[in-house]
C-alpha cells in the first residue's frame, strides 16, 4: 500500500490548524498510520493532497497562491483515505 498524505500551506496559515484537526481525527478513525508531508511556501492554503489529488475538488491541485476557503471536510477527507487504502 503506497499513500501519500501532503498538506500544502503557507506560512502562519490561520486555517491550516483546523485542517490538521480533521485529518488527525480522519486518520485515527480509519486506522491509517502514515506520516503527513507539509509543505510550506506558495501554495494554495491550505491544500490537502492525498496520492496527488486535492481532497476538496477531487481533482490535481491548483499551483495559484491564495487563501482558500473551500476547506475540506471530515467526509471528503474520510472518503479519500478509504479509497486511498483500496485504490492505490
Amino acid at each position: 500500500m503506497t499513500v501519500t498524505i501532503e498538506l500544502w500551506h503557507v506560512p502562519d496559515c490561520p486555517l491550516i490548524d483546523g485542517v490538521r484537526a480533521v485529518l488527525s481525527e480522519c486518520l485515527d478513525h480509519t486506522g491509517i498510520d502514515i506520516p503527513v508531508q507539509e509543505h510550506r511556501g506558495p501554495y494554495p492554503s491550505p491544500t490537502l493532497v492525498i496520492n496527488g489529488i486535492d481532497v476538496a475538488t477531487g481533482t490535481a491541485p491548483s499551483d495559484n497562491v491564495c487563501c482558500r476557503l473551500d476547506l475540506p471536510t471530515h467526509d471528503q477527507i474520510h472518503t479519500a483515505l478509504t479509497h486511498s487504502l483500496h485504490y492505490p
